[in-house]
């Protein structure tokens, strides 16, 4: 049985005419990590907020379709029981600190005092989440002195550490640096890895296509495709939404490199170099269709370096996104 299904969920927001989420439909199974991704507006900040019971209790509009997650229906259940199921990490860290607490420590520990953990035990969680995020060093310093990447993982261990069975995530990483990305990445694949559900809303698709089990795609609403990073970045079409694959897809994609064996064009690094090597083979397997790569050609494939800031596609967006 799916830990989480989703029938024809239609969402209109109040005061607008055009639908945020258009009938959408999926399933999603218990320790997933699926990743979600689209062009600005295309709807998945919506379909965050719709697993989590925001949309419609919050938001209000027009509501359609069903939410399951573990046999209850998000639409119809009360907040009270959803939060005990889902838990959600947004963008903007500042919306989820209480302003209540004085430390990380005790802002952490807010939600497990209202969910009513036993002391002992909630000190053992919130020690965990503090090393798996790397903010030991922060937990005695008020949340409003933290960095924009160090209040968004204090953000993140808040959630992580009431222990949902689904987590949902909307561009958690947007404020964080190269290195804060990745610890945090390897953080949530470790909490699916131990049978949580992950969902991640995000616009870097090098880190999706190396974490995420699979990837949906919207636009204007619409879910266009649920599919293995694999197959869905090398579709030919994805250019119509706004969507670039990772960069080692366009470079093997330029190259005609494909994974050896298989009709689909490497995502990460590691099956960059593998495509590559299997191509320096004498059969030369892997290559595309009618194409041939020179003889003289010599590359060397390395791990791309961030530098600065998101391009601005990735830190637009509101919460119509």
């Amino acid at each position: 049985m799916s830990h989480i299904e989703i029938k024809q969920l239609k969402y209109r927001y109040p005061m607008s005419e055009q639908l945020a989420l258009d009938g959408v439909s999926m399933t999603v199974q218990r320790g997933e990590f699926l990743g979600v991704i689209g062009q600005n507006r295309a709807g998945k900040s919506t379909f965050c907020q719709a697993l989590t019971g925001l949309v419609p209790h919050f938001y209000k509009g027009a509501y359609g379709g069903s939410v399951m997650i573990d046999g209850t229906d998000v639409g119809k259940a009360g907040i009270d029981e959803t939060i005990r199921k889902v838990g959600i990490v947004f963008q903007n860290p500042f919306t989820q600190v209480t302003g209540a607490k004085l430390t990380v420590y005790e802002e952490i520990a807010f939600g497990l005092e209202q969910l009513g953990v036993p002391r002992q035990q909630m000190m053992e969680r919130i020690d965990q989440v503090l090393h798996l995020l790397d903010i030991e060093e922060c937990k005695d310093r008020s949340p409003f002195d933290l960095s924009g990447g160090q209040m968004q993982r204090m953000a993140i261990a808040s959630v992580i550490a009431m222990r949902p069975q689904v987590i949902v995530l909307d561009e958690p990483t947007s404020q964080l640096d190269p290195q804060g990305s990745e610890e945090v990445f390897r953080a949530i694949h470790s909490l699916s890895q131990e049978g949580m559900t992950v969902i991640l809303a995000e616009h870097k698709m090098e880190k999706l296509a190396e974490y995420a089990d699979r990837i949906a795609l919207f636009h204007q609403g619409k879910l266009i495709d649920v599919d293995t990073p694999s197959r869905l970045f090398s579709r030919d079409d994805l250019a119509q939404y706004d969507i670039q694959p990772p960069v080692y897809t366009r470079v093997c994609r330029e190259l005609g490199l494909k994974v050896p064996g298989a009709n689909t064009y490497p995502v990460t690094l590691e099956e960059a170099q593998r495509s590559y090597e299997a191509y320096q083979q004498p059969n030369r397997q892997g290559t595309a269709e009618g194409q041939q790569i020179p003889e003289s050609l010599k590359i060397t494939i390395k791990p791309i370096e961030h530098h600065g800031q998101k391009r601005s596609q990735s830190n637009e967006g509101d919460q119509h996104d």
